[in-house]
């Protein structure tokens, strides 16, 4: 069971990898700045458990590592949860895993962000959507397709 789940963090940690250079390459192509809602999530969810950075010049910089933890965090942890659900004995075609594994980790993601309201997804844009569900698909596409290759090679 320890090897399911190092393997699912892993493949979810190359799924993030995946995830953040497609984001990126969306930045670049298109010149959109990044996004801040990240940053927003983790200074909320801080001051709600008690917990907030206080404010300093060093806050931002804090507040983008935390994000970006957070976000690796969360790919991995997907990661380790689709390898166990997989070893379980949930098979899928890779294109539907795949699928299935980036909308649950949108949903995870974006849903305390519009609970919280630092987000509204009804006002997204098909761009926004697009800077969204793209990246996620392809977390998706290659932390199942990762996940499901350990089958194929015993």
């Amino acid at each position: 069971m320890i090897r399911t789940i190092v393997r699912g963090c892993a493949a979810g940690a190359a799924g993030t990898t995946a995830l953040n250079a497609v984001s990126y390459a969306d930045m670049a192509w298109r010149g959109r700045p990044a996004s801040s809602v990240p940053e927003n999530l983790v200074d909320t969810i801080a001051t709600r458990v008690g917990l907030p950075l206080r404010d300093s010049a060093a806050k931002g910089n804090r507040l983008i590592g935390l994000a970006a933890l957070t976000g690796i965090a969360l790919g991995s942890g997907m990661g380790a949860a689709v390898s166990l659900v997989h070893q379980a004995g949930a098979r899928m075609p890779v294109w539907l895993g795949g699928a299935v594994t980036g909308a649950v980790l949108m949903a995870v993601a974006d849903v305390p962000i519009a609970r919280l309201g630092l987000s509204d997804p009804h006002t997204w844009t098909t761009g926004d959507w697009a800077s969204d569900v793209v990246p996620h698909l392809v977390f998706g596409l290659v932390t199942y397709g990762l996940v499901t290759s350990w089958d194929r090679r015993r």
